[in-house]
């Protein structure tokens, strides 16, 4: 199992996407937060596709932060079900990953 990890989840609006990045940052559930935007999501809801603009929020943090920032952005979040994956970081910058530890390690 990766040590490190990128949560990911998506919304309608670029507050809510800076208010989620923002939010998990400051409590240090994650070292960082990149938003992209725009992006076009298709999707069943309801019994019937769907199409819509999204702002997608990648948050890098360790794994073992992982489930606490999936329920902080579950709280936190507009969507009735929200988009919330964890994807493993299987290497990078030594430096980087460091970084993100010295980052989160006062999680609150």
């Amino acid at each position: 199992m990766s040590d490190y990890v990128v949560v990911t989840t998506t919304t309608d609006s670029a507050e809510e996407a800076e208010r989620l990045a923002g939010s998990a940052v400051e409590a240090r559930l994650a070292a960082c937060a990149q938003i992209s935007a725009p992006i076009t999501s298709t999707y069943w809801w309801n019994g019937a596709v769907e199409t819509a603009m999204e702002y997608r929020v990648d948050f890098k943090t360790r794994a073992a932060l992982g489930e606490r920032l999936i329920a902080h952005v579950l709280a936190n979040h507009s969507y009735d079900t929200p988009e919330v994956i964890i994807t493993p970081i299987v290497g990078g910058n030594p430096d980087y990953l460091v970084w993100i530890d010295r980052e989160t390690a006062e999680a609150r």
